[in-house]
């Protein structure tokens, strides 16, 4: 079987390699067909295709849109995307230029918990200069001895109630299916399990993005128990959505598991990849 992973990320959002180190490191792995998913950005996709073009990979253009759904933060990737299409450049490039002012107000917020140059320090580790996300702010908060590894970051400072979180409106979810679509992609929701929500409330927000032209769920993330697998596996047979798997991979050293490494999807359900 074809191994895939629809979900991963370069210097030009906030991974750790370049594009082509990228597919080099998924073609080394034996990915067969993967997905470079920066965060509401574009630019890096030229790099990776033309990295792919002399390789056995095949390389899927995306993107991991930001999207607000009440009161929480969600990502929806567009995967097969045309990345020339106007409406999506459009709505990703106000995204960004939102990213840009949070980020400011980030900087601030740590600075009145006793945390200064913030922002600058987030700054020094920013890859691509259209882009700022809270993973560079994690970045600076390990190298200034605020804590000791990445993910001990996001439990004591960047999300709500603690220093450094900022409330932001990201784009709408229908606003952010629309894009997808216009774009000639499939919209699916990033690592579900990943979001606060209690069972009513998901299952709230599934209608609600299977109601707006949603797509796929991405049922095999690093973000996910074996329990929580079978139980988005059930949801999208339940809700007629397509199932996607990726690893969500930032670099070494700052994922759970490396490009390629997701079990098979479980049985029952069908690939976001079917008609490929």
């Amino acid at each position: 079987m074809p191994r895939f992973d629809l979900h991963a990320h370069s210097t030009h959002s906030d991974g750790l390699l370049t594009p082509a180190e990228l597919v080099r490191r998924a073609a080394l792995r034996g990915v067969d067909v993967l997905a470079l998913t920066d965060h509401d950005e574009l630019s890096g996709l030229s790099e990776a295709e033309a990295a792919a073009a002399g390789s056995p990979l095949r390389l899927i253009a995306g993107a991991e849109v930001s999207v607000s759904w009440r009161d929480i933060t969600l990502h929806v990737l567009g995967l097969r995307i045309d990345p020339g299409c106007p409406a999506l450049r459009d709505g990703l490039g106000r995204i960004r230029a939102g990213r840009a002012e949070r980020a400011r107000r980030i900087g601030a917020s740590l600075a009145q918990a006793g945390i200064p140059d913030a922002y600058e320090g987030a700054l020094r580790f920013c890859t691509s200069e259209r882009l700022i996300s809270r993973t560079h702010f994690a970045r600076f908060l390990v190298e200034a001895g605020h804590v000791r590894e990445l993910r001990d970051v996001f439990r004591r400072f960047l999300v709500r109630g603690k220093p450094g979180h900022v409330e932001h409106a990201w784009a709408g979810l229908p606003e952010a299916i629309g894009w997808i679509h216009a774009a000639g992609g499939r919209a699916v929701l990033a690592h579900p399990g990943r979001y606060k929500l209690s069972p009513t409330a998901l299952r709230e927000l599934l209608a609600e993005f299977r109601e707006a032209g949603g797509d796929g769920l991405e049922v095999l993330s690093p973000s996910h128990s074996a329990a929580q697998v079978t139980d988005f596996a059930c949801h999208a047979r339940r809700l007629g959505l397509l199932a996607s798997s990726g690893s969500d991979y930032h670099g070494p050293g700052e994922s759970y598991v490396d490009l390629g490494d997701m079990p098979p999807l479980p049985s029952g359900v069908t690939p976001v990849w079917h008609d490929w």
